[in-house]
């Protein structure tokens, strides 16, 4: 079975159906760049408020910049009311290769205006968001939903036709409610379920770690394609590993540690050009997630936390890559 393939999403064309997921704090344009230079077939912005795009908030709109990405590039907004998404829609169409909708969301502050997975909860109202930033965006649209809100309202079928019927282009369905926030595991029983109750592309998402993972999600529910989130933490190259897994049967080797400090470094530099030494602190977490297992790795974690110029943090991790 040919898992890898070319993934069309409305007149998109993907090289691969391999999607690394947009997460807040997470995928800005270093991180994407990396992992489209391992194979990601598209990767997708950090999601952005309809809301503060609407009010022009500058910070909002720095999480589109995508100079120099490789495309195709998903933008992901997120909203509850019909104004703001209609505006957002709008705005990044003009710079997306397509609009994707977040209504899966769990984060409390997400939540609590009504927005994200929160709109599981009323149907009627999310078929009014879809229908909104279809009416108003010149690119193919998206949508990524949870199973539902919690497990006396799983809803991910229900959503996913209406969705389909009112002209959403794929749907991405993480396999937990927004009440199991991302603990227990991910059910493939629903992705499945979804999968044969549409026509348009599904993307399953959730658990995928490795190719494994990523062959259990194809095997099981027949998706069109896999979307990666928590996977890639420290592991960008997960995506090459899955490719090669899945063409071959055979398991990558792990990345040596040179190997691994040459893409922190490329890392660090991308950051830093973008947004200057500012970068350095927002590093941490990913340089905490590439050096995860290695040796004495919770001292050094430790060690780099006060750390504020470029400089001083690659003397550091040179000094401790040559201690393993």
């Amino acid at each position: 079975m040919k898992y890898i393939k070319e993934l069309k999403i409305g007149n998109v064309k993907l090289e691969n159906n391999l999607i690394l997921a947009p997460m807040a704090g997470v995928t800005n344009r270093p991180f994407r760049m990396i992992c489209k230079q391992y194979g990601a077939g598209m990767v997708c912005t950090e999601m952005a408020s309809s809301r503060a795009m609407l009010h022009n908030d500058l910070k909002t709109k720095r999480l589109l910049n995508t100079d120099g990405e490789k495309r195709p590039i998903s933008m992901q907004i997120f909203g509850s009311d019909e104004e703001s998404m209609a505006y957002a829609a709008k705005y990044v169409s003009e710079l997306a290769d397509i609009v994707d909708i977040n209504m899966g969301c769990p984060a409390p502050k997400v939540v609590k205006n009504g927005d994200g997975s929160k709109l599981l909860l009323d149907l009627e109202k999310a078929k009014k968001i879809l229908q909104a930033v279809i009416k108003n965006s010149k690119v193919p649209v998206t949508l990524k939903i949870r199973k539902g809100w919690d497990k006396e309202n799983i809803v991910a079928v229900e959503i996913a036709k209406i969705a389909e019927e009112v002209g959403i282009s794929a749907i991405t369905v993480h396999g937990r409610t927004r009440s199991e926030f991302y603990t227990g595991k991910a059910d493939l029983d629903i992705i499945k379920k979804v999968k044969e109750s549409v026509h348009i592309p599904v993307i399953g998402n959730g658990d995928i770690i490795d190719g494994e993972s990523a062959k259990r999600m194809f095997e099981y529910t027949g998706v069109d394609g896999i979307m990666i989130g928590r996977g890639t933490f420290g592991r960008p190259w997960i995506f090459k590993e899955i490719i090669e897994y899945l063409e071959t049967g055979k398991k990558m080797e792990e990345p040596t540690n040179e190997e691994k400090l040459q893409v922190i470094k490329k890392h660090i530099d991308l950051a830093v050009e973008e947004k200057g030494e500012i970068a350095v602190k927002e590093l941490r977490k990913h340089i905490a997630w590439y050096t995860k297992n290695l040796k004495n790795s919770s001292e050094f974690r430790n060690s780099i936390n006060k750390i504020e110029t470029k400089d001083e943090l690659v003397t550091k991790i040179d000094a401790y890559f040559k201690s393993l």
